[in-house]
């Protein structure tokens, strides 16, 4: 996975949840979202009809629908339990330490929908990185405050119904292009979030310049940086790989929301971002030394199978082979 990729990821992912906090202070969470999707979905339908239409060609209702379920996991779902989340009084740092148990959910259960091979040392950086989440969760805990406990269960289910559409996505039949995929995501989330904001009479945006600034904010840096990279990255380096870069996310932010909003960061948080750190390096060893022994046993399944092929050819043809050559696999 590309260094410099991975930390935008990183940087414009965590950039959401700053977002979020800076569009609390002057909308409802339906407010904001219907104005973060509304125009984006326009734009993005302009550019689908006038310069993308190729990407479009050869899709199917099925396909559209399946990445509109996808939109309304990963998009919709999600954000809409950030977003209350934080309006409910949990910090941006303490929403995107839960949602940092994504990785451990999404990585046991590649292996039994998507046939992915989690290794040992994989599994070693996974419980690293939720020792991390639990260190720094604990430094927030501790300050305590007034938001209810039940408010700490709602940035869950925003990370299950991320984890539903990452699964979604990766057993689709075959490939969307990514700019066709954000389109319809965006129009899902409009439609979902406006329909919200329309039935709660919330749908009028406030006139201060610091909203607009928030909704500028979360469709430049998180939609068009953090939620179009997770969607690259995902199809470039599968799930458990970029996943545990999601245990980066709540240091990142607990630091971030520390210097713009004085959200608590202390040695806790510094001990949790370490073990965060290492958690990634570890799991990306292992999925290097699982691909390297996937290589193998592929290079020996290879062997065999051709070698077989040529005696049965020469058998048919009445004549004999030679030995095949022996492969040394390592096995």
């Amino acid at each position: 996975m590309n260094v410099l990729l991975s930390t935008a990821f990183v940087l414009t992912w965590s950039s959401g949840f700053i977002g979020a906090k800076l569009g609390a202070g002057s909308a409802s969470a339906v407010t904001v979202l219907m104005w973060r999707f509304l125009p984006l979905a326009v734009v993005l339908g302009l550019v689908a009809l006038v310069l993308s239409r190729a990407a479009w060609r050869g899709l199917t209702a099925r396909d559209v629908g399946r990445q509109a379920a996808v939109g309304a996991l990963s998009q919709s779902g999600y954000l809409l339990t950030v977003y209350l989340a934080i309006q409910l009084g949990v910090s941006s740092g303490t929403t995107a330490l839960i949602d940092g148990t994504q990785p451990l959910v999404a990585g046991a259960l590649a292996g039994p929908l998507l046939g992915q091979y989690v290794s040992r040392t994989q599994w070693t950086g996974l419980g690293l990185g939720v020792t991390g989440v639990v260190i720094v969760t604990a430094a927030d805990f501790s300050q305590g405050g007034a938001t209810p406990a039940w408010a700490y269960l709602v940035p869950f289910l925003g990370m299950l119904s991320l984890v539903a559409a990452t699964f979604l996505d990766r057993r689709a039949p075959r490939a969307v292009a990514p700019s066709v995929a954000m389109t319809v995501h965006c129009a899902t989330s409009a439609v979902v979030f406006t329909g919200l904001a329309v039935v709660s009479g919330a749908a009028t945006p406030p006139a201060e310049g610091s909203f607009w600034g928030a909704i500028a904010w979360l469709v430049a840096l998180s939609t068009f940086g953090g939620y179009g990279l997770y969607w690259l990255i995902l199809r470039r380096s599968g799930v458990t790989q970029v996943n545990t870069l999601m245990f980066l996310m709540a240091p990142v932010t607990a630091l971030w929301g520390a210097l713009m909003f004085g959200e608590p960061f202390g040695p806790q948080t510094v001990a949790g971002l370490a073990v965060g750190l290492a958690a990634v390096v570890v799991v990306r060893r292992g999925g290097r030394g699982a691909a390297r022994s996937g290589g193998a046993a592929a290079a020996a399944a290879t062997a065999d199978t051709n070698a077989a092929a040529t005696i049965r050819k020469a058998r048919i043809s009445g004549g004999s082979a030679a030995p095949a050559p022996r492969v040394r696999t390592g096995r």
